[in-house]
């Protein structure tokens, strides 16, 4: 039993490591800061997640701590992501020229005008 989750353990470490591999590519290839931010994010997530069980599994007295890990790196990650998007977006920094929606901006628009509303009311 010892030596299968070993080698499952191999296998998610390859995983998580491939996935890290994706994800600097991601951040090398995309076009604007918004873009490498959801490539580096989501890939590095899972990577780094699947590289820390794998860990985890091959050396079992480690595991809980390695689920520790994970978990913090799971509810981290989006969350750091999601600030450093909206702060990069309110100081001005554009997004990639072909990209035509900005729903963001959309969005900003109509709480400002319901903001409005209620303060006329």
């Amino acid at each position: 039993m010892l030596t299968i989750l070993m080698y499952v353990g191999y296998v998610l470490t390859s995983f998580g490591v491939l996935f890290l591999l994706f994800g600097a590519l991601g951040i090398l290839r995309m076009p604007d800061v918004y873009n490498r931010m959801q490539a580096g994010t989501k890939a590095t997530t899972l990577g780094a997640v699947g590289t820390i069980m794998g860990v985890g599994l091959i050396n079992p007295e480690w595991f809980f701590k390695t689920l520790i890990i994970a978990l913090f790196i799971l509810l981290s990650n989006p969350i750091s992501s999601h600030a450093l998007a909206r702060g990069s977006y309110r100081s001005g920094i554009k997004m990639w020229q072909k990209d035509d929606i900005d729903a963001y901006k959309k969005a900003l628009e109509e709480n400002k005008d319901t903001e409005e509303s209620d303060e006329a009311a």
